[in-house]
Protein backbone atom coordinates (compact mmCIF):
# COMPACT_ATOMS: atom_id res chain seq x y z
CA UNK A 1 0.00 0.00 0.00
CA UNK A 2 1.21 3.52 -0.81
CA UNK A 3 -0.30 6.92 -0.10
CA UNK A 4 0.00 9.93 -2.39
CA UNK A 5 -0.03 13.05 -0.18
CA UNK A 6 -0.59 16.21 -2.24
CA UNK A 7 -0.46 19.79 -0.98
CA UNK A 8 -1.58 22.64 -3.23
CA UNK A 9 -1.09 26.30 -2.33
CA UNK A 10 -3.35 29.02 -3.70
CA UNK A 11 -2.78 32.73 -4.12
CA UNK A 12 -4.07 34.52 -1.01
CA UNK A 13 -7.81 35.09 -1.20
CA UNK A 14 -8.47 32.44 -3.87
CA UNK A 15 -8.75 29.14 -2.00
CA UNK A 16 -12.57 29.29 -1.79
CA UNK A 17 -12.73 29.97 -5.53
CA UNK A 18 -10.40 27.03 -6.21
CA UNK A 19 -12.42 24.69 -3.97
CA UNK A 20 -15.63 25.72 -5.73
CA UNK A 21 -14.04 25.15 -9.14
CA UNK A 22 -12.77 21.73 -8.09
CA UNK A 23 -16.08 20.74 -6.48
CA UNK A 24 -17.96 21.58 -9.66
CA UNK A 25 -15.53 20.35 -12.31
CA UNK A 26 -12.82 18.13 -10.78
CA UNK A 27 -14.16 16.08 -7.86
CA UNK A 28 -16.36 13.63 -9.77
CA UNK A 29 -13.87 13.19 -12.61
CA UNK A 30 -11.03 12.43 -10.20
CA UNK A 31 -13.00 10.15 -7.87
CA UNK A 32 -14.43 8.21 -10.84
CA UNK A 33 -10.92 7.01 -11.67
CA UNK A 34 -8.98 7.16 -8.38
CA UNK A 35 -11.78 6.26 -5.98
CA UNK A 36 -12.48 8.33 -2.88
CA UNK A 37 -9.44 9.91 -1.23
CA UNK A 38 -8.39 9.08 2.32
CA UNK A 39 -8.57 12.81 3.07
CA UNK A 40 -9.38 16.03 1.26
CA UNK A 41 -9.24 19.18 3.37
CA UNK A 42 -8.20 22.78 3.67
CA UNK A 43 -5.38 23.83 5.98
CA UNK A 44 -6.66 25.73 9.02
CA UNK A 45 -3.36 26.59 10.73
CA UNK A 46 -0.01 27.40 9.18
CA UNK A 47 -0.32 28.02 5.45
CA UNK A 48 -4.07 28.70 5.35
CA UNK A 49 -3.92 29.20 1.60
CA UNK A 50 -3.36 25.46 1.12
CA UNK A 51 -5.37 22.29 0.75
CA UNK A 52 -4.32 18.67 1.05
CA UNK A 53 -5.57 15.43 -0.40
CA UNK A 54 -4.34 11.89 0.21
CA UNK A 55 -4.99 9.00 -2.17
CA UNK A 56 -4.42 5.30 -1.48
CA UNK A 57 -2.99 2.92 -4.08
CA UNK A 58 -2.11 -0.76 -3.94
CA UNK A 59 1.41 -0.09 -5.24
CA UNK A 60 3.36 2.11 -7.66
CA UNK A 61 1.93 0.24 -10.65
CA UNK A 62 -1.65 0.82 -9.50
CA UNK A 63 -0.87 4.52 -9.02
CA UNK A 64 0.76 4.82 -12.45
CA UNK A 65 -2.18 3.09 -14.16
CA UNK A 66 -4.80 5.24 -12.42
CA UNK A 67 -2.87 8.49 -12.91
CA UNK A 68 -2.47 7.70 -16.65
CA UNK A 69 -6.20 7.02 -16.95
CA UNK A 70 -6.92 10.30 -15.15
CA UNK A 71 -4.56 12.24 -17.43
CA UNK A 72 -6.44 10.87 -20.46
CA UNK A 73 -9.95 11.58 -19.11
CA UNK A 74 -11.74 14.36 -21.02
CA UNK A 75 -13.57 15.69 -17.95
CA UNK A 76 -10.30 15.88 -15.99
CA UNK A 77 -8.53 17.58 -18.90
CA UNK A 78 -11.35 20.15 -19.03
CA UNK A 79 -11.01 20.77 -15.28
CA UNK A 80 -7.23 21.25 -15.56
CA UNK A 81 -7.80 23.82 -18.31
CA UNK A 82 -10.31 25.74 -16.18
CA UNK A 83 -8.00 25.57 -13.17
CA UNK A 84 -5.04 26.90 -15.18
CA UNK A 85 -7.17 29.70 -16.61
CA UNK A 86 -8.35 30.67 -13.10
CA UNK A 87 -4.72 31.06 -11.99
CA UNK A 88 -5.44 30.31 -8.34
CA UNK A 89 -2.65 27.79 -7.77
CA UNK A 90 0.93 28.83 -7.05
CA UNK A 91 2.55 25.56 -5.96
CA UNK A 92 2.11 21.82 -5.61
CA UNK A 93 4.07 19.36 -3.45
CA UNK A 94 3.58 15.60 -3.81
CA UNK A 95 4.89 13.00 -1.39
CA UNK A 96 4.58 9.22 -1.67
CA UNK A 97 4.20 7.64 1.76
CA UNK A 98 4.53 3.99 2.72
CA UNK A 99 3.17 2.56 5.98
CA UNK A 100 5.60 1.47 8.66
CA UNK A 101 5.82 -2.21 9.61
CA UNK A 102 3.57 -1.70 12.63
CA UNK A 103 0.88 0.23 10.70
CA UNK A 104 -0.55 -1.83 7.87
CA UNK A 105 -4.03 -0.36 7.66
CA UNK A 106 -6.48 1.59 9.71
CA UNK A 107 -9.65 -0.24 10.67
CA UNK A 108 -12.65 1.64 9.32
Amino acid sequence: MIYDHRTYTCRPGTIKKQMALYAEHGWQAQCKILGLPIMFGVVETGDVNSYVHIWRYEDAGDRAQKRAALAADSAWIAYLKLSAEAGNLVSQVNQILTPTDFFKSRPD
